[in-house]
């Protein structure tokens, strides 16, 4: 039992779990200003410019409804959401790239490999 929790408290203390963690609290904060952006400015323009109610239902039978104008918010939360980890991820990818170029350029080798001296050393020997 005690190597369990030697195990679960070094995964816990892990910078990769911590930062998950903090990237879920930012993702959920930040859904909530996307749900904000859609309810409050992005479906009263539809409703003005189209006449259409986004907040729509469809009586069904029973008394039921299916609440088209809630899946239409969420799917354009969604979109939103997707376009903006796109581009957050095309802007980290680049900075990403940016940094491993200068180390690439840096580790060029300016003389013969280990192989080549290897086999030098061996033709010289079987010269002699």
């Amino acid at each position: 039992m005690r190597n369990f929790a030697k195990e679960f408290k070094e995964f816990i203390l892990r910078g990769n779990v911590m930062d998950m963690a903090v990237g879920v609290i930012i993702g959920a904060a930040f859904g909530n200003i996307v749900t904000a952006l859609t309810n409050d400015v992005i479906n009263p323009l539809i409703n003005g410019i189209g006449g259409a109610e986004v907040a729509g239902k469809l009586k069904i039978y029973g008394g039921q409804y299916i609440n088209w104008g809630d899946f239409l918010t969420s799917i354009i939360n969604f979109i939103i959401m997707a376009f903006v980890l796109f581009t957050l991820l095309k802007v980290v990818n680049k900075i990403m790239s940016i940094g491993k170029k200068k180390e690439e350029e840096k580790q060029v080798p300016t003389g013969p490999t280990e192989t080549e001296l290897l086999e030098q050393i061996l033709n010289e020997l079987k010269n002699k």
